[in-house]
């Protein structure tokens, strides 16, 4: 993270007191993507973030999607967020209401979902994602993500 250092002169003796203030880059130094993984398994959350990261990629994974959503809403990332990668299957919401929720505040985010389930597809009717089934071979997942991403204007260092 960046910090930004700001001086502030006290009264009374010349008193300088240092304040530090956190500000977040609009984008990683050098332009790296950065990825929201989000899958409530870990197991496939940890194989798919190495997979990302080897090629590139800045992935910050996350395990729980309305924890995700509510730090994303809230800004509460290190870096803005390029793309999303989602689970369609997860406890409490699954993929499909965390992108219906998503939606309201950013139509145009890229997003991909990965499921197991082949009736899950009908679910993002309208909600402008990329449906992928597993089982995902990396190769797949990653020029799936580049393609999205290429189509948004942000690459891969």
């Amino acid at each position: 993270m960046q910090y930004q250092r700001f001086r502030e002169s006290g009264q009374g003796g010349g008193n300088v007191t240092d304040i530090r203030h956190l500000t977040r880059p609009s984008r990683l130094p050098n332009k790296t993507p950065v990825i929201l993984l989000i899958d409530d398994n870990a197991i496939q959350a940890t194989i798919r973030q190495a997979i990302l990261r080897r090629a590139g990629y800045f992935v910050i994974a996350a395990l729980d999607p309305a924890r995700a959503l509510a730090r994303f809403q809230q800004d509460e990332f290190p870096a803005v967020i390029d793309a999303i990668i989602t689970d369609h299957v997860m406890p409490g919401m699954n993929g499909a209401e965390f992108v219906r929720e998503l939606r309201k505040t950013h139509p145009d985010l890229p997003v991909m979902v990965i499921s197991g389930l082949d009736d899950a597809e009908p679910e993002y009717a309208g909600m402008n994602v990329v449906f992928l089934h597993k089982p995902l071979l990396p190769d797949l997942l990653l020029s799936r993500l580049h393609d999205l991403l290429q189509q948004n204007r942000i690459t891969a260092a």
